[in-house]
């Protein structure tokens, strides 16, 4: 098969090395990709957002399948424009990929097919907004951009000060523009979080593996929320049970409920859930793979992805069984460039990479890198590195991945060091 795929994060250099993998695999481009896809196959210079340029590079290389990974191009429509096209893509069409686009459309979604979530409010303004927050209010509370802001759109607040910053920042500073012109005011969940992942077709649901994000950039689940800064899998806080009723609860009553509006899904459903004493909930969901719960998913998977990718596509992923996966524990550490999720230098060269040995167990996906004039391996963006490791348990794996992680060097080099750590807190209590 001759494959496109989109994007030039981590979440596609994983990718990229999962697909390269595949004995059917005949030919991989990237666009636009990164040093690090450029390794497994072919970069084409087109962005992600082109939806024009990419479907005609499609036609013209006769590709069998264009696999989309970021958001943006979903919401924009890319996977429509490739099937009227008569070209297979891997992602749900705009109109299922408003799942993710719009927070508050989601959450209708959620309401009107009873599937468990968090309760909520919705404003446009600001007043009405402030005087709910100094009102009717309970704290702590979560306030979210409606639209897509890379991660970055959600603030947990303590106090109605808090609040009040957060939605002004939103709604009168547009400090993520039209992502944060219409706000969420939610209800505060306790419990871990855990991330559920399922490929679909529409009708069959086959549920991944789950993983465990740690969202904020420092350690302990401090500072502020990032695209995140890394990941395990499995998920110690996810019992057999659990599982369970995430499928029954959250993910068939969701793809069934967009059927049901016309909006049929394809593709990867995401769902960033809270294990709340009640059950299960819906924090938001995605509609691609996440970054870097990618990273630690491919890791594990031992089964073809190639396959799964295009029954998904075809409608065709009743006809397959379910992925073999290691049943070893993997871990990702992002290194980060300083001043990220905020401002940040770029074009600080990357040093050690060379000296780290990859292979089955151990592999560094780049993400924020690029080639400088001399062919030097920089920086490119906030999250840079996502150094992947299995180990026989989890301890193994963090070190594994540890030990790599601090033999790449960079100025301004951000990371967290408690990466799985809590799941071993978790695994110790169930011992």
């Amino acid at each position: 098969m001759r494959i496109l795929l989109v994007g030039s994060g981590g979440r596609e250099h994983a990718l990229a090395w999962k697909i390269a993998r595949s004995p059917d695999c005949e030919r991989l481009w990237t666009a636009p990709g990164n040093p690090g896809t450029a390794e497994l196959g072919e970069n084409v210079p087109i962005p992600a957002t082109d939806l024009d340029r990419i479907t005609a590079f499609a036609r013209e290389q006769k590709v069998d399948l264009v696999v989309v990974g970021p958001e943006d191009p979903l919401a924009a429509g890319l996977v429509d424009r490739l099937q009227e096209a008569g070209i297979a893509a891997f992602g749900p069409s705009a109109a299922a990929a408003e799942l993710e686009a719009s927070k508050a459309f989601c959450k209708e979604i959620l309401v009107r097919h009873r599937v468990p979530t968090a309760s909520y409010r919705v404003y446009k303004d600001l007043n009405p907004a402030v005087s709910y927050l100094e009102g009717g209010a309970r704290y702590p509370l979560v306030v979210k951009a409606s639209g897509l802001a890379a991660g970055k759109g959600v603030v947990i607040c303590e106090d109605a000060a808090a609040a009040r910053r957060a939605v002004r920042a939103m709604l009168e500073d547009g400090v993520h523009g039209e992502a944060g012109r219409t706000v969420l005011i939610e209800e505060f969940l306790q419990g871990p979080e855990a991330s559920a992942f399922a490929l679909t077709d529409g009708r069959t649901i086959i549920p991944l593996e789950t993983c465990q994000d740690h969202k904020q950039l420092l350690d302990g689940g401090r500072g502020p929320n990032t695209g995140g800064m890394g990941a395990i899998s499995p998920n110690p806080t996810v019992s057999q049970r659990t599982r369970d009723a995430i499928e029954r609860q959250i993910l068939l009553p969701t793809v069934h409920g967009l059927n049901h509006e016309g909006r049929r899904f394809r593709g990867i459903l995401f769902a960033g859930l809270k294990l709340t004493p009640a059950g299960p909930k819906v924090l938001e969901f995605n509609v691609r793979f996440g970054d870097p719960e990618c990273q630690v998913l491919m890791m594990r998977l031992r089964s073809d992805l190639l396959p799964y990718l295009r029954a998904c596509a075809l409608g065709e992923l009743e006809e397959l069984e379910a992925p073999e996966w290691d049943l070893r524990p993997a871990v990702t550490v992002v290194l980060a460039s300083g001043g990220y999720p905020g401002e940040y230098p770029k074009g600080i060269p990357i040093q050690g990479l060379d000296e780290i040995e990859q292979g089955e167990d151990l592999q560094v996906f780049q993400a924020g890198t690029t080639r400088d004039g001399d062919g030097r391996l920089v920086t490119a963006g906030g999250r840079v590195l996502a150094v992947t490791a299995l180990g026989e348990d989890l301890p193994q794996a963090r070190e594994r991945a540890y030990a790599a992680a601090d033999r790449i060097r960079f100025e301004g080099r951000t990371l967290r060091r408690d990466i799985g750590r809590a799941a071993l807190s978790t695994l110790e209590g169930m011992a």
